[in-house]
């Protein structure tokens, strides 16, 4: 049985000594060693060579976000966990770019943890179940995002496409944005230009493929 080595740091005395308790249960998972702050944390790791740290995001001095980065620079077989009450976008997308291996809640329960521990001692990566949808929104975002750049489209014209989308008619257009309907006419042939499609239909189509809508 591989046994898997690991490093608690956490500045609440009661957090490790109950992670402590649960991980006791499993006979695959050690406890080597516990850290309140970077400070302490980075020696450990350095003479204890832990598999996975369990790392808070709020600590004394660096926080876990600034601590994971250094981490994965001086130590990148480590895999690091991150642990923690906090379920914010900026916590989350940090610890991510940083390189954290996983993002857990502490109201996870017993089980999951202990089974985390495991997948990122395999090297996968994880999320608290809760903390998907963040992340896909996420990407979904930046996927759009780049699909509208790439299109060449200005806003005016992605606004135009969308109302096009909603089946609105160049006078309903034109109504709406205070435009001629000879402008509104004018931006629907630029749009169809740059999408490289004959007709409105092909264009929501196309828009509609490419993430645009």
């Amino acid at each position: 049985m591989n046994v898997i080595r690991v490093l608690i740091v956490d500045d609440h005395p009661i957090v490790r000594q109950g992670v402590r308790s649960v991980l006791a249960n499993h006979a695959d998972i050690q406890i080597v060693g516990e850290a309140d702050s970077a400070a302490t944390a980075f020696p450990l790791v350095e003479a204890l060579k832990p598999d996975v740290v369990l790392l808070d995001i709020r600590l004394p001095g660096q926080n876990g976000i600034e601590i994971t980065q250094r981490l994965k620079h001086e130590q990148p077989e480590v895999k690091v966990i991150i642990l923690t009450t906090y379920d914010d976008d900026e916590y989350l997308f940090g610890a991510l770019r940083a390189g954290a291996d996983g993002y857990l809640l502490k109201s996870t329960s017993q089980e999951v943890l202990a089974d985390s521990i495991r997948q990122v001692g395999r090297g996968e990566r994880l999320l608290s179940p809760n903390l998907i949808n963040k992340v896909l929104r996420e990407f979904q975002d930046l996927a759009r995002d780049k699909a509208r750049a790439d299109s060449g489209l200005t806003d005016q014209e992605l606004q135009v496409l969308r109302m096009i989308a909603a089946g609105a008619t160049n006078k309903e257009i034109a109504e709406k944005l205070y435009w001629s309907e000879v402008t509104v006419k004018r931006k629907v042939q630029d749009i169809l230009e740059k999408m490289g499609v004959a007709n409105r239909a092909q264009a929501v189509a196309e828009a509609s493929k490419r993430g645009l809508l």
